[in-house]
C-alpha cells in the first residue's frame, strides 16, 4: 500500500502541513508495511504550460530529447500519482482559491492519454479506485446556504478537476475560522476527523490476494 502526501503551503509551518503529518502518520500506524510517498510542491520545481505542451499530442516515439525533459516533471509527477492507492493533498486556501503550486501541480497531472482519455463514449477520467482526501485551512466558514458559500472556490474546482480525471472518491476535511479566536478549536475537530478517516481507509483498503471491485 502506499500513500501520497501532497503539501502545497508556501509556509514550512502551515495548518495543513501539520494535519496533512498528521493524517501519514495515523495511516502509516494502521498501515505498518506501507509506504509514505511525500511531495512538497514548495520544493517541486513545476514547469510552466507553454507552447511546448503540445508534445503531449505526439506520440512518445516522436518527441525530441528536449521535448521529453520538458515532459519528465509531468512524467514523473503521474506516475508518482498512479503508483498510490490513497492521496491526501493540503490545500490552504489563499484568496478563495487554491495556492498557485497547487493549481501548477494539476496542470501537470491532467494531461490527455495519460489521465484523462477520449473514446467512441466521449472523455473519462483514467485514475480510478483511489481514495483521496483533502485537507484544507480557511481563515473564515463557508457552509453550504450562507452567503459566504458563493466565495469558495476551493472545494468545489477540487471536487471537478479530480473528478475529470477519474479520482471521484474525495472527501474534504475543512480546518475553517483560522484566523479566528476559536481557531484551536476548530482546528482539533479537524485533527480528530483524520485520526478516524485514517482508520476507516485502513480497514475498507484491499488486503493483498484478496478480489475487490
Amino acid at each position: 500500500m502506499k500513500l501520497l502526501q501532497i503539501d502545497s503551503s508556501a509556509r514550512a509551518s502551515s495548518v495543513t502541513r501539520r494535519l496533512t503529518a498528521k493524517f501519514a502518520e495515523e495511516w502509516s500506524t494502521n498501515h505498518p508495511d506501507g509506504e509514505v510517498i511525500q511531495r512538497d510542491l514548495s520544493a517541486t520545481a513545476l514547469p510552466l504550460i507553454t507552447d511546448d505542451w503540445g508534445a503531449t499530442q505526439l506520440e512518445e516515439s516522436k518527441l525530441t530529447a528536449a521535448q521529453r525533459a520538458y515532459l519528465s516533471t509531468s512524467d514523473e509527477l503521474i506516475e508518482e500519482l498512479k503508483a498510490a492507492d490513497t492521496v491526501v493533498i493540503g490545500a490552504p486556501m489563499y484568496n478563495f482559491s487554491i495556492p498557485s503550486l497547487l493549481k501548477a501541480w494539476i496542470d501537470q497531472i491532467v494531461r490527455i492519454g495519460k489521465t484523462r482519455g477520449y473514446g467512441p463514449n466521449g472523455g473519462q477520467g483514467l485514475l480510478e479506485k483511489k481514495k483521496v482526501v483533502v485537507i484544507t485551512s480557511r481563515g473564515g466558514a463557508y457552509e453550504k446556504g450562507t452567503a459566504m458559500e458563493a466565495f469558495d472556490f476551493q472545494e468545489p474546482y477540487l471536487r471537478h478537476i479530480l473528478g475529470f480525471i477519474g479520482l471521484t472518491d474525495v472527501m474534504f476535511i475543512h480546518a475553517e475560522n483560522q484566523a479566528r479566536e476559536e481557531a484551536a478549536s476548530f482546528f482539533a475537530a479537524a485533527a480528530e476527523r483524520i485520526g478516524g478517516i485514517a482508520i476507516a481507509a485502513a480497514s475498507s483498503a484491499p488486503r493483498p490476494g484478496l478480489a475487490h471491485s
